[in-house]
């Protein structure tokens, strides 16, 4: 069941009469008791919250866009001022619009938390002797919980410390508030997690299952939440700290995710390409991996638009699917990271792209722009015209059930090691990415050598984090929690830069270049993906290049996109970064400084405007 973003305009009509950061406006207390007073009319005011992700901000942007550049997901900030491209470059200014985005309806989103939560509290309703009633409004308390708690974690991670408010706008509250300390905000959010998620519904109890925040996706938020409160963090002053009561937030973790675990345990899908063929084909089940994922309606979304497989359409295509791009790139050490084994790769890593005569096609060499495989317009159940581009009504996945088992077999090894119940956790996710037959070698032998000590069974989920989740662009938020973005980013284009220089020299074992060729069904088919061959079995087969696209035989180095997409997370933004420290805070936009009458600045952090 899609749920449509339709049936929120009454919410929105609502609520959407602010249209500054956190502006005070005045809410007649009879409109609010009556909207709240029944769950009919207090599902359509908790609806507004969900009304943001429909903007351009979140579906094209936070969600997949802005999220760039780690490891196993990238593109080139260096090429262009636009934007998104300041972004990708850590050099984004105040006035940065899509940051401005970011901004704007992060806090439309609190204020309509915040409206729900103080509607949902003062009711008669939440404390009614109906007990369904009490039970709807108890949930619907725990959505609005939830939903603050989100944002205010994005905010966080993009802009430091910033202004905290729980309070619904109204006349005589100052909402020109200033900056609070981030750990003192998530401390705040996660206890308010704690406090509602029991009085709140399963996904397999609610009209819309995973396409509205449940209990599993709460209880996964409680301990996403708590591992970006115990994990590292950038300060104004260009150092990277963590609070000495970290391993108390990995408890947290550890407690919360063994809550769900013993509560509403599921198996892995065996196929792993279905869990997104499922979102590409509009089919949302529950019991099963992803907990929530946000809903958009037909006309809604851009997965598949600048996310995914690329397709190329127009009016002069032969076929109907339209325009996809694909705007994050996926470098060759990702792809060449997995065990050939492994399905995960094949589903996650995109080789080809639909051209306009509607055949699968090798990716552009050039800068090898493999992408995220696991979605396409070209899965819609029915194509959606060939002028389409935007709008294809794909759900964008907010937490997994393999991220909870993975949570927790971090925040165990953490606290104890790596017991049994964390290789346990880590074994689950495993097994689902090989074959039955593989299993006592790629699962039970590989976890039991990763397990010879705390420090290498981190390493193991941090691999095992971006094997799993590949594309679904959380990567940047894992590697700053656990102060491994420069370390990890380094070593990256260290190996990309071996790579380009065995390709050059002859010398790797990896294919310089692949031999295609289309399938009597269309399918590309590629003879050597993983390996070196002189030549291939007969002439159907065609040459084209491959990792020795990485040089650049003109200038004899390597093409900029290696040097360059990652420089500033490697060597600072030129603004006396210190070494080790990658600047992932951008500035307060220009809306949030001009709205605050003086009270915001954008201080610290290298900031000099």
């Amino acid at each position: 069941m899609k749920r449509k973003y339709s049936l929120l305009i009454l919410a929105v009509l609502l609520f959407t009469s602010c249209q500054e950061f956190l502006d005070p406006v005045s809410l007649s207390t009879f409109d609010s008791q009556y909207i709240f007073s029944n769950a009919e009319d207090a599902r359509k005011a908790v609806n507004a919250m969900y009304a943001h992700f429909s903007h351009d901000g979140f579906r094209s942007r936070l969600s997949n866009n802005m999220t760039g550049n780690t490891d196993i997901e990238h593109s080139s900030g260096w090429t262009s001022d636009g934007a998104r491209y300041q972004i990708w470059n850590l050099k984004a200014q105040p006035n940065n619009g899509d940051l401005g985005y970011i901004w704007d309806i992060g806090y439309k989103a609190i204020r309509d938390a915040n409206i729900s939560i103080e509607g949902i509290l003062a009711s008669e309703a939440y404390t009614s002797t109906d007990a369904e009633l009490s039970r709807t409004m108890k949930h619907l308390l725990g959505e609005a919980y939830t939903m603050r708690a989100y944002w205010y974690s994005m905010l966080i991670y993009y802009f430091g410390d910033i202004p905290f408010s729980t309070e619904a706008p109204k006349v005589g509250i100052e909402f020109n508030l200033p900056k609070t300390d981030r750990n003192e905000i998530l401390t705040h959010v996660i206890q308010d997690l704690i406090d509602c998620e029991e009085n709140m519904m399963w996904a397999d109890q609610l009209p819309f299952g995973i396409e509205q925040i449940n209990r599993e996706y709460t209880l996964g938020m409680i301990a996403r939440l708590s591992l970006q409160r115990g994990g590292w963090f950038l300060k104004p002053d260009l150092t990277m700290a963590r609070e000495s009561d970290y391993l108390e937030y990995y408890q947290i973790t550890n407690q919360y995710t063994q809550k769900l675990i013993q509560l509403k345990d599921r198996e892995l899908p065996t196929d792993f390409r279905q869990v997104f063929m499922n979102q590409c084909k509009f089919i949302a089940p529950v019991n099963s991996d992803i907990l929530f994922e946000v809903p958009f309606g037909i006309g809604e979304g851009d997965v598949g638009w600048n996310i995914g497989i690329r397709v190329d359409g127009g009016t002069s295509a032969k076929h109907d699917y339209g325009s996809g791009s694909n705007y994050m790139a996926m470098p060759p050490t990702y792809f060449y990271s997995f065990d050939t084994l492994d399905i995960r790769r094949d589903v996650t890593c995109g080789l080809y792209t639909i051209n306009s005569d509607n055949q699968k096609v090798l990716v552009s060499s050039g800068n090898i722009n493999i992408s995220q495989g696991k979605w396409s317009r070209h899965f819609l159940p029915s194509p959606a015209g060939r002028s389409t581009d935007k709008g294809t009504g794909i759900n964008w996945p907010m937490l997994r059930y393999s991220d909870v088992l993975l949570m927790h077999a971090e925040a165990e090894n953490e606290l104890n090691g790596p017991t049994e119940k964390a290789q346990n956790a880590l074994k689950r996710v495993r097994k689902r990415a090989f074959p039955e037959s593989a299993w006592p070698v790629k699962v039970d032998k590989y976890v039991a050598e990763v397990s010879a000590s705390r420090e290498k069974f981190f390493h193991a989920i941090v691999d095992e984090r971006a094997w799993e989740f590949g594309g679904e662009m959380i990567r940047k938020y894992e590697l700053i929690r656990w102060n491994l973005y420069h370390q990890v980013v380094s070593d990256m284009v260290q190996k990309l830069k071996t790579m380009a220089e065995e390709a050059n020299n002859g010398t790797g074992t990896l294919p310089d270049y692949l031999y295609v060729k289309n399938a009597e069904n269309g399918d590309l088919l590629i003879y050597n993906p993983t390996h070196k061959v002189v030549a291939p079995p007969d002439d159907t087969w065609e040459q084209k290049s491959w990792l020795i696209s990485m040089w650049d035989t003109n200038l004899g180095t390597f093409r900029e996109w290696i040097t360059k997409d990652w420089d500033n997370y490697i060597n600072g933004s030129k603004i006396g970064v210190p070494d080790g420290i990658v600047r992932y805070i951008f500035p307060i936009p220009t809306i949030g400084i001009d709205n605050s009458k003086g009270v915001l600045k954008n201080d610290g952090y290298g900031f000099g405007f």
